[in-house]
C-alpha cells in the first residue's frame, strides 16, 4: 500500500533559522511529504530532493481585470495562485495539506476555504500576532481558525493565545519540534576551577531573545568572575547595537558575535560551554516564543539553562531542577541566578544531569514526529 501523501507549503524553504521545520518536514516516516514553496533558499544547508517551486502564475491582464474588480474575487483567484495550486495538488494527488506559520494560512484561506480535502495549519511564535495595521487581517485569521479542522501549536502557551483568539480548544493540538538528540551528546559537566565560566546564548538577534538583557547580566556577573566569557551567537538586526552596549559595559574583550553557527559548530560551542542563557521577553508587537530550538539542543548536551518565564519556555524548563527563571526584562534577578547556580557546585552539577535527562523525556524527535503523524491519521479519519 503506497503511503498517503502530505503538500508540506513553506512560503520559503527554508530560512536559516528555520531548523525545526526542515526537521519535521525530512522527519516524517509513514507518509511521503513534498514541500510546494515560492522561494528555494539554502539548500545546501537544508537539502530536500522533493521540492515544488511555484512559479508566479500567468494570467494575463484581462482575465486578472475581471476577476478582481469585477467578479470581485480574493487576491488568490484573480492572481492566478488558486488555480496553480489546484492543479500541483491534483497531479501529485496529495490527500492533505500542511501549511506552515499562520500569516501564510491566512494568505491561503481562500483556498483552504474551497480545497475539498484536509488542511492544517501550524503556529509556531510569531505568526499568532495579529495586525491592527492591516485591514480585514485580523477577521480572517479568526475565520481561519473557525475553518480548518485542525490547528497545531508548538506549546501551550501558543494554544491558549489560540483559544483566545476564538479557535475551538477540541481541534487544537500541541506540535512540539523534536530535537535528534544522537546529535547534540551529553556532557558531564563541572564548574570550572578557575572561575572561568563561559556562558552562551544562540538566537536570532532581535528584541523577543532578550540579549540586551543578557547583557546586563553579564556585567554583573563578570565583576565578581572576571575570567568569565559570552557567546553571543547569531544573525540579526540588533547586532551593532549589541556590540556597541557591550563595548559601553566594558565587556568588549569578554563578549563575542562569531555569527550563526552550523549544526557542528554549535554543538562544539555548547560542549566548551558551562551555561545556557535565554532571557526571552515580550515585546511592544507582542511576538511571543513558542519553545525556543537553540534552548533545547544546549540541554541536550547538558547545559543548565537561565531564562525567564515566558511564552513556552516554562514547558521545557522547570526551575529548580534543570535551570533557574525569572520575570522578564529583569537583569537584576537573572545576575542573581547566575550568582546561585554558579555558587553551588552540586546544584551546578544536579541541573546538568537533569537537563540532558528531561529533554530527552519531552522532546525527543522521533516521538514528535510520530506524533505529528497520528494528527495527520486523525485528519485523513
Amino acid at each position: 500500500m503506497s503511503q498517503p501523501v502530505v503538500a508540506s507549503y513553506c512560503t520559503t524553504f527554508l530560512k536559516r533559522e528555520m531548523l525545526h521545520i526542515y526537521r519535521q518536514v525530512s522527519g516524517l516516516r509513514d507518509f511521503h511529504t513534498f514541500v510546494m514553496t515560492k522561494s528555494r533558499e539554502n539548500a545546501d544547508v537544508y537539502p530536500f530532493a522533493d521540492v515544488e517551486v511555484l512559479p508566479r502564475p500567468r494570467l494575463n491582464f484581462l482575465a486578472r481585470f475581471h476577476k478582481k474588480y469585477v467578479r470581485r474575487m480574493e487576491a488568490v483567484f484573480y492572481r492566478g495562485e488558486y488555480d496553480q495550486l489546484h492543479a500541483v495538488l491534483s497531479g501529485r494527488r496529495a490527500d492533505l495539506l500542511h501549511v506552515y506559520f499562520g500569516h501564510t494560512g491566512v494568505h491561503l484561506l481562500p483556498f483552504i476555504r474551497n480545497w475539498p480535502k484536509p488542511s492544517v495549519v501550524s503556529f509556531h511564535g510569531m505568526d499568532i500576532m495579529l495586525r491592527n495595521q492591516e485591514p480585514g487581517y485580523n477577521e480572517r485569521l479568526r475565520e481561519l481558525l473557525r475553518t480548518v479542522p485542525m490547528v497545531l501549536a508548538r506549546s501551550e502557551s501558543l494554544a491558549d493565545r489560540l483559544t483566545g483568539l476564538g479557535c475551538d480548544p477540541e481541534k487544537i493540538r500541541i506540535n512540539r519540534t523534536g530535537i535528534p538528540m544522537e546529535g547534540f551528546p551529553a556532557v558531564v559537566r563541572k564548574p570550572p576551577a578557575d572561575g572561568a565560566w563561559r556562558l552562551i546564548q544562540a538566537s536570532r538577534l532581535i528584541e523577543k531573545k532578550g540579549l540586551e538583557i543578557t547583557l546586563g547580566a553579564f556585567a554583573a556577573f563578570q565583576r565578581a568572575h572576571p575570567k568569565a566569557t559570552l557567546v553571543l551567537a547569531g544573525e540579526g538586526p540588533l547586532l551593532e547595537r549589541l556590540k556597541a552596549k557591550s563595548a559601553a559595559l566594558g565587556l568588549a574583550e569578554a563578549v563575542s558575535f562569531p555569527g550563526f553557527f552550523p549544526q557542528p559548530e554549535l554543538v562544539r560551542a555548547y560542549q566548551d560551554a558551562h551555561l545556557f542563557l535565554h532571557p526571552s521577553r515580550t515585546p511592544p508587537t507582542g511576538d511571543q516564543e513558542g519553545v525556543p530550538n537553540s534552548m533545547l539542543e544546549a540541554m541536550a548536551t547538558g547545559l543548565p539553562v537561565l531564562a525567564t518565564r515566558h511564552g513556552g519556555i516554562p514547558e521545557a524548563v522547570t526551575s529548580g531542577q534543570d535551570g533557574l527563571l525569572v520575570a522578564e526584562n529583569d537583569a537584576a534577578a537573572l545576575s542573581e541566578a547566575l550568582s546561585t547556580i554558579t555558587g553551588d557546585p552540586a546544584l551546578y552539577e544536579k541541573f546538568s544531569r537533569n537537563a540532558a535527562e528531561s529533554v530527552r523525556e519531552k522532546f525527543e524527535q522521533s516521538r514528535s514526529i510520530a506524533k505529528l503523524e497520528g494528527f495527520y491519521r486523525e485528519l485523513l479519519k
